[in-house]
């Protein structure tokens, strides 16, 4: 259940993926990225793209309920699958014989990683030290990726350092989606009372703002192929790390994960290079 809802997950996150980018680009926005969510929320396609993702979240929660980080964030890369024909039927992208292969050495390597690795065991929450931690690990990461950001002049270094935060947050959001999914056992009181479901939100606000900057670079490769990336590794470190879930540890399944992950990665760069492209060929040429 947890496969499947995770897969659906992806592909509402596919479809808010593509709303929003086609809303930041085909208007762009003025100002400091803290009022950037204020003057999107005024665009109806924007506001699609939104609807989209938060029933991608949905989907997204019920799975971290019922089953393991290690096995659901990895999953929710087959968004840049999806992307590809949510793209040419809502912007006219090409899809290429590349695209496609791509596409299925994504959908074979994540196949391949869950059926070598095997995730399993964990447990529903963290002491509050572990997470204070790991917060604090987090943040050691993304502040100097932040400061980088706004001194680095190139549309695609931006894309990728503030993807890159972006990623890391998404993955962090999952660990804290898991917990709050796992508070539900004990009642909705225990829900509300508890830090991680706040924690959650400000995460989550922090981790679509950073999204969407990167987005509106209009470097859509690396904002994607950062994301991408960057949101299942933290997502498989946190997993083993924080919430103890475990993976097959022979030397041989390590290797085979690694390369497995490593064939998936290649591919979400293929088709996020794939999508900037299409992206600048749809572009209306300076007059």
């Amino acid at each position: 259940m947890d496969i499947a809802l995770a897969v659906v997950a992806a592909l509402f996150f596919a479809l808010g993926t593509v709303l929003q980018q086609k809303a930041g680009l085909d208007e762009p926005v003025e100002g400091s990225s803290a009022g950037l969510l204020l003057q999107m929320v005024r665009r109806p396609m924007w506001l699609a793209g939104i609807a989209a993702d938060g029933l991608g979240f949905a989907a997204q929660f019920v799975a971290l309920a019922v089953g393991r980080v290690a096995v659901v964030q990895p999953l929710l890369v087959l968004s840049v699958v999806f992307a590809l024909p949510l793209g040419a039927r809502l912007t006219s992208q090409r899809v290429t014989r590349l695209d496609i292969g791509a596409a299925i050495v994504v959908t074979l390597g994540l196949v391949a990683f869950l059926a070598i690795a095997d995730p399993h065991g964990g447990r529903d929450d963290a002491p509050v030290g572990d997470w204070l931690v790991t917060g604090l690990v987090c943040a050691a990461v993304i502040v100097p990726l932040v400061v980088a950001s706004r001194r680095l002049a190139g549309a695609a270094a931006r894309a990728a350092t503030l993807g890159a935060c972006t990623g890391i947050l998404f993955g962090l959001s999952a660990a804290l989606t898991s917990v709050v999914g796992h508070r539900f056992d004990d009642g909705i009181l225990e829900v509300f009372t508890g830090w991680p479901l706040y924690a959650l939100l400000v995460v989550g606000y922090a981790s679509m703002t950073f999204s969407q900057l990167s987005l509106q670079t209009g470097a859509l490769a690396p904002a994607v192929a950062t994301q991408m990336t960057l949101d299942p590794v933290t997502s498989l470190v946190l997993a083993v790390t924080l919430l103890q879930e475990s993976l097959d540890s022979s030397a041989l399944d390590l290797v085979a994960t690694v390369v497995a992950l490593g064939l998936v990665l290649a591919g979400v760069a293929v088709l996020a290079r794939s999508q900037q492209e299409a992206e600048a060929q749809a572009a209306p040429s300076p007059s």
